[in-house]
């Protein structure tokens, strides 16, 4: 059974779409990065889509799973690489991304992360409470 491979960086989580996304894969994606999240406790998820050039609304709405169930779980959830076809197949089926953050590539999309985490007041008051 195909999977895609989820990298652990830091405090996050990248997966790079190397394939076209059929239904099973896309769900074992969803599944597995979930779990993923929570077994390393990541705080976000870095998904690069620049090699995807076909969107359905079925991978638009696995999309915004994913993010709605990282932030559940206390990680945000940055799309890199949108190729212009898939952002407009994506307004055009009316599909928002609700809790999708998105960059141009990797470098901003970490970048993005990395300043999302810093803004994070949760994160400050934990280190607040760390006496030295």
């Amino acid at each position: 059974m195909d999977r895609i491979p989820i990298l652990k960086m830091g405090q996050f989580l990248l997966v790079t779409i190397q394939i076209d996304l059929y239904d099973r894969i896309a769900l074992n994606l969803e599944t597995d990065l979930v779990q993923m999240i929570h077994k390393t406790g990541a705080r976000g998820v870095l998904i690069d889509i620049s090699a995807v050039s076909i969107v359905d609304s079925f991978m638009g709405r696995i999309l915004g799973n994913i993010a709605t169930m990282s932030k559940i779980l206390d990680a945000e959830t940055v799309v890199v690489g949108m190729q212009p076809a898939v952002a407009i197949t994506l307004v055009e089926l009316g599909l928002p991304l609700n809790g999708v953050f998105t960059a141009l590539n990797v470098e901003r999309g970490m970048i993005l992360l990395q300043s999302r985490l810093a803004s994070d007041p949760d994160e400050e008051e934990d280190e607040d409470d760390n006496p030295e």
